[in-house]
């Protein structure tokens, strides 16, 4: 990297990067906390300030049919095929900021800084905020990746929101034409890989002292709807061996999870969500809801994981004489990080004198959709205490300099023939 561009990033980008996600944050449902939702007029104010700032980097840009803002830079000639940077624009409820939004705009200054300094690659560059990847309104995440990597499941613009609005409708609403999403899609020899830098949404950085980390894997996840069925009866009149109480049996179980989760290195399981029946404080409860989610980085650990689990669940309720439902409501495969991207992340973090540390995220992101079109890689920037998904999210100015200095250099050393090599340079195994 050039000492002038180099200067540049310090002096500059970091600083416009906060500033840009203040700005984001602002355009919230609530003016209470951050909330911010697929086809909403916030997410429109939010597409419109990402439009502004994609066409003073140099980019040309739209809209999608799905709601995306698309962001192109093109190379030293037209048409070429593209790395693609990005993240998603939607939130949760009362969200934090950066969640998403970094990688948005992290890589809008990039291609600026490139821009700046005169550069063309041999490839363009194409920088994407997606428009919903929490799924929070209907209730279906990674929509705006899927539609990118051609993934999108048509059937689902009949889904509804809360009030009853179906996805086609808000669609029409936001003035887009659902039946033209198959056109947001890419094709493969489009594409040269799909990298996302991110908040780690987990302390591991942290806990090391370091600003930046390369991923290894997305972790997959398994989640378990359990229904536990007693019998609800007076809490002053019935013996305690008598009982049949659906909430014991519950709290029994969930500890089962929390067992059988702590016992394997990057493995973790949450009870996210217990409902009793019928909830009065002098009576035992005759049913208890809950859920359950398993995650793990590789697909053979979560999967012995969950039998365990359900196995502990079916002995606790045959031996307490309840009756038991359960039901697998969501299942996706782990999502490895391409080995040739990881080489090149790490390389673009080692150059800024920073150990590398190779990790894998627990948390779901659009590169698992776009993994379905081209390799992906993932570059984590640090966030203060682990937290995420909570209005107390936060980074620093200096750690997002980091991050946009690293994902830069990626960039202007990104080489695409490392993939067709088969990964000849691939990583060696994590130290750490």
């Amino acid at each position: 990297m050039s000492d002038t561009l180099t200067l540049g990033v310090d002096s500059a980008m970091g600083r416009e990067v906060m500033a840009h996600i203040d700005l984001l944050a602002a355009c919230s449902e609530s003016p209470d906390c951050l909330i911010r939702t697929y086809l909403s007029d916030q997410h429109a104010r939010a597409n419109a300030l990402v439009l502004d700032w994609m066409r003073a980097a140099g980019m040309e840009c739209q809209v999608d049919p799905v709601g995306n803002v698309r962001g192109r830079y093109e190379g030293r000639r037209p048409g070429l095929p593209a790395l693609i940077l990005g993240s998603h624009l939607d939130t949760v409820r009362d969200a934090g900021k950066y969640d998403g939004m970094l990688g948005v705009v992290t890589a809008i200054a990039c291609v600026k800084a490139l821009t700046e300094a005169g550069e063309r690659l041999g490839f363009a560059i194409e920088v994407v905020g997606f428009g919903d990847e929490e799924g929070v309104r209907f209730q279906s995440t990674l929509l705006g990746s899927r539609a990118l990597a051609g993934n999108f499941d048509m059937s689902l613009l009949d889904k509804r929101d809360g009030q009853g609005i179906s996805m086609a409708q808000a669609l029409h609403d936001f003035g887009l034409d659902p039946a033209r999403i198959p056109e947001a899609a890419k094709q493969p020899d489009e594409v040269h890989a799909y990298v996302e830098l991110h908040i780690e949404q987990g302390p591991v950085l942290e806990a090391e002292n370091l600003p930046l980390g390369a991923v290894t894997s997305i972790a997959g996840a398994t989640r378990l709807q359990v229904v536990i069925t007693g019998t609800s009866g007076h809490a002053g009149t019935v013996p305690m061996a008598g009982r049949k109480d659906a909430l014991a049996a519950a709290a029994e179980a969930i500890t089962a999870v929390e067992t059988v989760c702590s016992g394997a290195a990057e493995l973790v399981g949450t009870v996210g969500r217990l409902e009793v029946a019928p909830g009065a404080v002098n009576v035992i409860p005759g049913e208890a809801r809950f859920s359950v989610d398993i995650r793990a980085a590789e697909d053979a650990r979560r999967r012995h994981a969950v039998q365990t689990v359900i196995g502990a669940i079916e002995e606790i309720c045959a031996r307490r004489g309840l009756a038991l439902k359960l039901e697998r409501t969501h299942e996706s495969p782990s999502c490895p990080c391409a080995p040739w991207l990881i080489e090149q992340i790490s390389r673009a973090v080692a150059a800024e004198g920073i150990a590398v540390r190779r990790l894998p995220s627990g948390a779901g992101h659009d590169a698992m959709a776009m993994a379905g079109l081209t390799d992906v890689g993932m570059l984590f920037v640090r966030c203060a205490g682990g937290i995420s998904h909570n209005p107390a999210e936060a980074i620093t100015a200096e750690d997002a300099a980091s991050g946009a200095r690293a994902l830069l250099r990626f960039i202007r050393d990104f080489d695409s023939a490392a993939r067709r090599a088969g990964g000849s340079r691939a990583m060696k195994a994590d130290p750490a």
